[in-house]
């Protein structure tokens, strides 16, 4: 089984900490073996100069029939073996070996043929050395590495805070805050070295001024357009209802009627866009609302009980403080959308603070389900413009609630508004179960 690695380990400060770490582990140790290998090299080079030179003199004095010097001796006990056998077969040389519990520098050469003439340095003192040295350089490289950790971590946390501001604000323009702008105090000056973060900045805060630019010119062009079209369309409305009776006038009064509430749709779209709704706030029961909702939908040419009418559950009942007008535009938008693409039956049902309209048609299209409702967009010739669901999201989020569309396992499509539960004092939501025949409301019942 592959365990996952942690989230932490792929950040930027993880990676350059663990880059520093193994660089300065692997300089502090190539200087350490320079640096041990050039004393020891000296301190062993000394040593065996000391040890030679007393050879020599002992070798001077056993050929002079003289007393030898302190430390040296025929065949001496602790002679190395290897050391003998090069001293018998007349050669000098050196070796370091431990002799009575202490380091010794041994010297040997050739004394009479069968026997070697050796002499014993002490080396404690060339040992004690080294070893101070070594621990020398290992504690040096602690400190070191460190140092360098620290002043690396800082350094590294400084681009990392500032590539986390630049993140932070690449995802609220993603989020719809095109306002919101890194600002790097470093691209203020222009005399000063621009490094890639500040690079990245400059061109964030240039995307999102450009697209900001852009969608307020859409924005101003939308509420335009339907301002401009508002003011004939009354007097083509009001010359319609002139008409003598007849099914031409009924068609013009029709298509008039399509294009008002297009008109009346665009405007609304541009109120939502500039940001400056305000709420108007009070207590109300979902339930309520949305039997009001189904009862203000209709459906002409249903025929209550023959199961294509709009149905209202309530699972269990949910007190919210919210603006009634927008959520009953919100769910009155979500119950049109079901009856013009879905198949019937559709049902709309309360459980708490989320409300779901579920119809028994294809589903939502696939770019709907995963990038929201987009305007003047629709699939498979379907009828409408696109701006029902549209005005449905940008009114949820007025009223801070989640508005999420889906496709049921079993087929059908499925919006669900989900609102602050936010109940008065001394009032909660009340149990329910699903609601009796009297409950169900078809499409036209009044």
């Amino acid at each position: 089984m592959r365990l996952a690695r942690p989230r932490w380990s792929g950040t930027l400060a993880v990676k350059a900490a663990v880059f520093i770490t193994v660089m300065c582990c692997a300089l502090a140790a190539l200087l350490g073996v320079l640096v041990h290998v050039s004393v020891t090299h000296q301190t062993v080079g000394e040593a065996r100069d000391l040890a030679l030179s007393r050879l020599e003199e002992a070798t001077t004095a056993f050929e002079a029939g003289d007393t030898l010097g302190l430390g040296a001796a025929v065949d001496p006990p602790g002679l190395p073996a290897a050391l003998r056998r090069l001293a018998v077969a007349g050669k000098r040389g050196t070796m370091v070996a431990e002799h009575r519990g202490r380091p010794t520098m041994w010297a040997a050469g050739p004394a009479d043929g069968e026997r070697a003439l050796a002499v014993a340095v002490d080396y404690r003192q060339s040992a004690r050395t080294i070893e101070a040295l070594d621990n020398a350089i290992l504690w040096s490289s602690v400190l070191a590495i460190g140092a360098t950790l620290l002043v690396g971590a800082f350094a590294v946390t400084r681009v990392t805070r500032r590539l986390h501001a630049t993140a932070r604000v690449a995802r609220r323009i993603s989020a719809g805050d095109l306002d919101a702008r890194v600002d790097d105090p470093r691209t203020k000056d222009p005399t000063r070295p621009q490094d890639e973060v500040a690079v990245v900045a400059v061109a964030l805060d240039s995307m999102a001024s450009s697209l900001q630019g852009k969608l307020l010119s859409e924005q101003r062009f939308t509420a335009d357009v339907a301002h401009e079209l508002r003011t004939p369309l009354t007097g083509l409305h009001a010359a319609a209802e002139l008409l003598p009776p007849g099914r031409p006038t009924e068609l013009v009064r029709d298509r008039v009627a399509a294009l008002r509430t297009l008109t009346e749709d665009l405007l609304e779209i541009s109120r939502l866009d500039t940001g400056r709704e305000r709420l108007e706030l009070d207590t109300e029961s979902l339930e309520a609302v949305a039997r009001r909702v189904v009862r203000a939908a209709g459906s002409p040419g249903a025929t209550p009980g023959a199961g294509t009418g709009t149905e209202v559950r309530v699972v269990r009942d949910a007190l919210v403080e919210t603006d009634r007008r927008r959520l009953e535009r919100v769910l009155g938008n979500l119950v049109a959308n079901a009856r013009l693409h879905g198949r019937a039956p559709v049902v709309l049902t309360v459980n708490g603070p989320v409300v779901t309209v579920r119809d028994h048609g294809d589903g939502y299209p696939e770019y709907l389900t995963a990038h929201g409702p987009q305007r003047f967009r629709t699939e498979g010739g379907a009828k409408g413009h696109g701006l029902g669901l549209t005005i449905a999201a940008g009114q949820a989020e007025v009223l801070g609630a989640r508005l999420t569309f889906a496709n049921a396992p079993d087929g059908g499509a499925v919006a669900a508004l989900t609102l602050p539960h936010t109940p008065p004092a001394g009032a909660g939501p009340r149990d329910g179960t699903t609601s009796s025949t009297g409950d169900a409301l078809p499409d036209g019942a009044a």
